[in-house]
């Protein structure tokens, strides 16, 4: 995949998420749930590092992807505000947005980087590669189980299925990661022991 379409991905996502909350119907409740969350971007910048042969091109990438998104998202946002949850629209100025952009901007460029050079350790092979696998299934456990614990009383409808899902998938992720690297484990040793 180009630096440039990577690049085009982040924006992608950003307006995704910006536009999800727009419309109301079930699909697009969720869909706004799983943008509106942290766990969701750091997959994202995960992914890209995962698909890239380079550390370095997998950390700045993944940066400069993930600011690009959060950047679209917010413009969106001001250009068609709707309020977030919990909200009242007169919330969403300019003034609010160009923060947004500004603190959250600066914090994906700073947190991309790591995810995506973790995204890129995590093909290494075996278990050396297997706690870099499970990183996004642990994030999107922990963060979904806080919003559950917090949020979920005053969270819009489908919150609570969305986010109990998120968990049971975020699970069964890390199970199977770690079945299969067992798999390949014993596959391997059984295919050395025929061979000695």
């Amino acid at each position: 995949m180009s630096a440039l379409l990577t690049l085009g991905a982040g924006a992608l996502i950003g307006t995704l998420g910006a536009l999800s909350g727009k419309f109301d119907s079930p699909i697009f409740h969720v869909a706004d749930l799983v943008f509106s969350g942290g766990w969701s971007w750091a997959c994202f910048a995960f992914l890209i590092g995962y698909a890239r042969q380079s550390k370095i091109e997998s950390a700045w990438l993944a940066s400069s992807a993930l600011a690009i998104g959060v950047a679209v998202y917010y413009l969106l946002k001001w250009l068609s505000p709707v309020a977030p949850i919990g909200m009242t629209a007169d919330g969403m100025d300019g003034e609010r947005i160009s923060s947004g952009i500004l603190v959250w901007g600066i914090a994906a460029f700073l947190f991309g980087a790591p995810m995506g050079l973790f995204g890129n350790l995590a093909r290494i092979p075996g278990i050396g590669g297997l706690s870099f696998r499970l990183l996004v299934p642990l994030i999107a456990y922990v963060e979904t189980s806080a919003r559950l614990k917090m949020e979920a009383d005053t969270a819009a409808q489908f919150a609570e299925v969305t986010w109990s899902t998120t968990r049971v998938i975020a699970v069964l992720t890390a199970l199977a990661l770690v079945g299969h690297m067992a798999w390949e484990w014993v596959r391997s040793a059984r295919k050395r022991e025929s061979q000695a």
